[in-house]
C-alpha cells in the first residue's frame, strides 16, 4: 500500500471519528433540558393587614411539584417551564374567624387582653406554575447559576381557621368568604440545588364580604420567603 493510500485512509477514519462526535454532541444538545421536580419550605407573612392584626406564633409552609422545561434559544439557557404542584401553608395571627348560629362568618381581631394559645389559618392549594428561566448550565454541567421568574395559578382545595384557648378549640373549615382562586408571582435564584425562593399573592385571601366586627376589610395578601430545591 503506497503512502497516498495511507493518507487517504487516515483522513477517512479521522473524519469519521469527528463526524461521530459531532452527531453525539448534536443529539445531546437536542435532548438537553431542565425537567425538574421541586420541593421547598418557606416562612409566611401577611401584607396589607387590617389595623391591629399582627403575626402570632409560627407561620410556615411547604411545596412540591414538577416542571416541564421548554428551551427557547439555541444555547438552551433560556426556557419556559410549565408544571403542576401542591402547597400547604399556615399563617399564625390574631384574626379570629368564627361562625354565628345562622352560618354567617365573623372576623374579630383579638387584642392583647384576650388570652389564646394558638390561632392559625391553614390552606392547601393545587398549583399550576409557569416560569421564565435563565441558567448558566450546559448539556454536561449540572451545577450552575439560575434565575427563574414566574406566575402561579392555584385553587384552594382545603382551608381551616383554628383558635385554641385554655378551655376549647374552635375550628372553621371551608370559609365562605375565602377566595379559592389563588394568583401569585414567584422568584427563585441560586446555585446548584440550593436556591432562595420568594412568592407574593397577587389577589387577597378574602373577598369583599369579609369585614371585621369594627368595620375593616379583611383584604390582606400573603408573602412566602424560603428555600426551594430542584431535582433532575
Amino acid at each position: 500500500m503506497n503512502r497516498y493510500a495511507v493518507y487517504i485512509l487516515f483522513l477517512f477514519f479521522t473524519s469519521l471519528s469527528l463526524a461521530q462526535k459531532l452527531v453525539v454532541q448534536t443529539e445531546e444538545d437536542l435532548l438537553y433540558r431542565e425537567d425538574q421536580f421541586y420541593i421547598g419550605v418557606s416562612y409566611n407573612v401577611f401584607a396589607f393587614t387590617p389595623s391591629g392584626m399582627n403575626p402570632e406564633g409560627i407561620s410556615a409552609g411547604f411545596q412540591f411539584g414538577f416542571l416541564r422545561d421548554f428551551p427557547i434559544n439555541k444555547r438552551r439557557n433560556l426556557a419556559i417551564a410549565v408544571g403542576a404542584g401542591f402547597s400547604y401553608d399556615q399563617f399564625g395571627q390574631n384574626l379570629f374567624i368564627n361562625e354565628n348560629e345562622d352560618g354567617t362568618t365573623t372576623f374579630e381581631i383579638l387584642d392583647s387582653n384576650q388570652d389564646f394559645l394558638r390561632n392559625r389559618l391553614g390552606l392547601s392549594v393545587i398549583e399550576a406554575p409557569i416560569e421564565f428561566r435563565w441558567r448558566s448550565s450546559t448539556p454536561t454541567n449540572y451545577k450552575f447559576w439560575r434565575v427563574y421568574a414566574g406566575f402561579r395559578l392555584g385553587y384552594t382545595i382545603w382551608s381551616q381557621s383554628s383558635l385554641k384557648t385554655f378551655n376549647e378549640t374552635i375550628k372553621i373549615r371551608n370559609i365562605t368568604e375565602l377566595e379559592k382562586l389563588r394568583m401569585g408571582a414567584s422568584l427563585s435564584l441560586g446555585y446548584n440545588k440550593f436556591n432562595l425562593f420568594a412568592y407574593y399573592s397577587i389577589n387577597p385571601f378574602f373577598n369583599e364580604d369579609a369585614i371585621t366586627n369594627d368595620g375593616q376589610k379583611v383584604n390582606f395578601h400573603g408573602i412566602k420567603l424560603g428555600l426551594i430545591f430542584y431535582i433532575l
